[in-house]
């Protein structure tokens, strides 16, 4: 997951440093979205909600 997040990331910049200021704005928005699904996977890890074996 982390490297579609580096993924998303680099299309968003270099689609702004081309002009796509749309396509730049849905890839960074993917990205914002999906550190906060890895975010807060690990706080459940951390906080023992959720068990890893």
């Amino acid at each position: 997951m982390l490297k579609l997040i580096l993924i998303l990331l680099i299309i968003a910049a270099v689609a702004a440093l081309l002009g796509f200021g749309s396509i730049s704005g849905v890839a960074l928005t993917g990205a914002k979205f999906l550190i906060g699904v890895v975010l807060v996977l690990f706080l459940l890890v951390v906080l023992g909600i959720i068990a890893l074996s």
